[in-house]
């Protein structure tokens, strides 16, 4: 396993919006599945390391607010999972919550990180708990952004179709009616040229959205699903964090991780501190990035 730059042939290929809002040089990382990945790695290589862990269908470009207003105090490190930003999107290849968690973990052991303060969005959520469980004392504070990361069957209808045989693939892979609306749905404020440019990028073809179409899929919502030993696990690991400092910062007009999801949270982490934001979406982090980097700020300082 092996770290490096990411070719500049493929940074300077984001187009010029893009990369106004997104100042990086990110690195590639070589997994053991022969998975290529991107990922930041910004602040001084001695401070204490915030991970970021982003969801479906976004990537590191999510957390740009937060690395920038963090990255003078905390090493900041923000993986692209496989398929996703600026990874590789292999299309004959198993992608499923295991592989992400254990692509996740082979990124940590390769740059020796051994604790860290989470900070986890949407698939974040499952992902970046999952690879701290494996992790006897990973986690030093964590932070919860609209996720999930125990059992449900609290599925949007419009998230629901996008898992039906041939319809779904032809909505998310063909048609980009997962990205496409990801873009207006996601947020409550519309976005930024170069934001909306940035979450289209990484999914301008069929080939590209391979990972987003899994992700869809792998939703465990009962027994029988593959992923749903593992949500359990995470879900039962939880009760390691109950007094571990949290903070959960939650977009209250989020259609997808409603306040159901915040009330569990609540429930299973009871001592972290709540701020509800009421007027952001799914995408709090670009509706609101002034407060939500102010409280995760504060709580990490």
């Amino acid at each position: 396993m092996v770290t490096a730059r990411l070719p500049n042939a493929e940074v300077d290929a984001l187009p010029a919006a893009v990369r106004r809002e997104y100042p990086f040089t990110p690195y590639v990382f070589a997994a053991t599945t022969g998975a290529r990945m991107s990922y930041l790695d910004e602040g001084p290589r001695d401070a204490p390391v915030v991970l970021m862990v982003h969801g479906n269908p976004s990537w590191s470009f999510l957390y740009r607010s937060l690395v920038l207003g963090l990255r003078d105090r905390f090493r900041c490190i923000v993986p692209d999972h496989l398929g996703c930003g600026l990874s590789a999107k292999p299309q004959a290849f198993d992608y499923h919550l295991g592989v992400h968690i254990g692509h996740l973990g082979q990124l940590l052991d390769t740059l020796r990180v051994h604790r860290a303060h989470l900070v986890v969005h949407d698939w974040g959520g499952p992902i970046g708990l999952g690879a701290a469980r494996r992790r006897p004392d990973f986690v030093d504070r964590i932070v919860v952004l609209n996720t999930g990361a125990f059992p449900s069957r609290h599925i949007p209808k419009r998230i629901a179709v996008c898992r039906l045989p041939w319809i779904g693939a032809l909505l998310v892979r063909g048609l980009n009616g997962f990205s496409g609306a990801a873009v207006r749905m996601a947020v409550e404020r519309p976005l930024s040229d170069g934001a909306r440019r940035a979450y289209l990028w990484p999914h301008r073809s069929w080939a590209d959205r391979v990972a987003v179409r899994e992700f869809v899929r792998d939703i465990p919502l009962g027994p029988g699903h593959r992923t749903q030993p593992e949500i359990e696990a995470i879900a039962a690991s939880l009760e390691g964090l109950r007094k571990r400092p949290g903070l959960i910062v939650w977009g209250g007009r989020d259609w997808c991780f409603d306040d159901v999801f915040l009330d569990e949270w609540k429930r299973r982490l009871p001592e972290a501190r709540v701020v509800r934001l009421p007027d952001a979406g799914h995408w709090l982090l670009e509706d609101d990035p002034q407060t939500v980097l102010r409280e995760v700020s504060g709580f990490l300082g």
